[in-house]
C-alpha cells in the first residue's frame, strides 16, 4: 500500500470536521438542558457506566450490587484502562474522576478520528478519509464519543492498531491491540484482525521478527485482565464469564434479541420492533457493501466480530447502537460515495446528519440514555 504523510496538516480537515460535529452535539445538549433543567455535565460524566468507571478509578475493584432478582452487578465487568487513565488525569489536575473521564474521551475522540482518517486515507484517499470521520462523528449515538465512556478510547486504539497492521508495523499493532484488550471485551476483534493481517503477510512472504512479536503482544491485555478476574473470583478461566452472567450478558447467537424484537412486534410497541429490524438489516447491508468494496481482510474480520458481538449478545438490547460505534469500517462505502459527490452536496448531507445526531443525542441523554 502507498505510504502517505500522516502529519497534522494532512489530517487537520478531518479533525476539524470531527470537532465541529462534536461541538454541535454539545451545544444542542446544553440548550436542551437549559430548557428542561438538566445538567449536561452530569449526563455526560455521572450517569450509567460512567459512574462505574469513576468508582473503579476512586476505589479499585470489588464493588458489586445485588439485585432483587438474584443477579449480581460487579464492577469487574468493566475493563481497567479507562479508569486508570481517569486516575492519571485526575491526580495532577484535581478534577473529579468523572470530569477526568470527559478529558480522556475528548482526547481519545480526536485520536479515534485521526485513526479512522488514517485508515480511510490509506485505502481510498484523503477526501474519503475526511468524510469517514464526519460520518462517524455524526452517527445517531455519536454523543457517546463525548461521554465518560470507553467507546472513544477503544475506537482510537482499534483504528490505529488496524492502521499499523495494514502498514506492517507489527509491534505498534500488537501493543495497540493489547491496549484495546484492556479497554473493552470486544478487544478480541482487534486481536483477531492483527492475527489475520499477520498471517496473510506471512503467506505473502514477509519475514520479520516484529511480526511474531506483535502477534504475541496483541492478546496480552485482554488475557491479563481475564486471568486476573479469574484469580480474583476464584473461578479460573470462567471467572469473567460468570461476572458477565451476573449482568445478564452472554452470547446466544442473537436468540434473546430476536425474542425481544418479537415481543415488541406483538405489543403496542410494534413500530419500535419494525425499527429494530430495519436497523439490523441496515447494518448487515452495510457489511455486505464492505465485502463488495473488497476492504482488507483485517478490517472485515474486525468489523464482522464487532457486529456479531453487538447483535448476538443476550442482554442490554438498548445498548446495541452504542456497541456498534467502534465498527467504523461500515461507514467506508458511504465515505467513498460522498467523496465522489460535489462538495456542497456532500457537506449538506453530512451537516444534516450532524444536526439530526445532535438533536437525537440531547433527546436520548435526557430520556432513557445509554444503559
Amino acid at each position: 500500500m502507498p505510504v502517505k504523510d500522516l502529519g497534522f496538516r494532512r489530517a487537520a480537515p478531518a479533525l476539524a470536521v470531527f470537532a465541529a460535529v462534536r461541538l454541535l452535539g454539545l451545544a444542542v445538549l446544553a440548550a436542551w438542558g437549559s430548557a428542561v433543567g438538566s445538567s449536561p455535565h452530569t449526563l455526560l460524566s455521572a450517569r450509567w457506566d460512567s459512574l462505574w468507571y469513576a468508582r473503579i478509578a476512586a476505589e479499585g475493584y470489588g464493588y458489586e450490587v445485588a439485585l432483587p432478582n438474584g443477579q449480581v452487578h460487579s464492577n469487574l465487568a468493566f475493563f481497567p484502562l479507562l479508569p486508570w487513565l481517569e486516575r492519571l488525569v485526575a491526580g495532577p489536575t484535581g478534577l473529579s474522576y468523572g470530569s477526568a473521564g470527559l478529558v480522556v474521551s475528548a482526547v481519545a475522540g480526536l485520536a479515534a478520528a485521526w485513526g479512522i482518517f488514517a485508515v480511510a486515507d490509506l485505502l481510498y484517499g484523503r477526501r474519503a478519509g475526511v468524510f469517514a470521520v464526519g460520518a462517524w462523528a455524526a452517527l445517531p449515538v455519536g454523543i457517546v464519543q463525548s461521554m465518560a465512556y470507553s467507546e472513544a478510547l477503544f475506537t482510537a486504539l482499534a483504528a490505529w492498531a488496524l492502521y499499523g497492521a495494514l502498514r506492517g508495523r507489527w509491534l505498534t499493532a500488537g501493543l495497540l491491540a493489547a491496549g484495546a484488550g484492556l479497554t473493552r471485551p470486544v478487544g478480541a476483534a482487534v486481536v483477531a484482525a492483527v492475527w489475520v493481517a499477520a498471517a496473510l503477510a506471512w503467506r505473502g512472504g514477509e519475514r520479520s521478527w516484529r511480526m511474531p512479536a506483535g502477534v504475541a503482544l496483541a492478546p496480552m491485555g485482554a488475557a491479563a485482565y481475564v486471568l486476573w478476574v479469574g484469580a480474583h473470583t476464584g473461578h479460573g478461566l470462567l471467572g469473567y464469564l460468570d461476572v458477565q452472567g451476573g449482568w445478564g450478558n452472554g452470547f446466544d447467537g442473537g436468540w434473546a434479541f430476536a425474542r425481544f424484537i418479537g415481543a415488541k412486534l406483538a405489543s403496542s410497541a410494534a413500530p419500535a420492533g419494525v425499527g429494530l429490524i430495519a436497523g439490523v438489516v441496515l447494518v448487515l447491508w452495510l457489511y455486505r457493501l464492505c465485502l463488495k468494496q473488497r476492504q482488507p481482510a483485517a478490517l472485515l474480520v474486525y468489523c464482522g466480530i464487532v457486529v456479531a458481538l453487538a447483535l448476538c449478545a443476550s442482554g442490554y438490547f438498548g445498548s446495541k447502537p452504542r456497541l456498534l460505534l467502534p465498527a467504523f469500517p461500515l461507514l467506508l462505502p458511504a465515505a467513498v460515495a460522498l467523496a465522489r459527490w460535489r462538495t456542497g452536496r456532500a457537506v449538506a448531507v453530512l451537516g444534516a446528519a450532524a444536526l439530526a445526531s445532535a438533536v437525537y443525542g440531547a433527546f436520548w441523554l435526557n430520556g432513557s440514555g445509554p444503559p
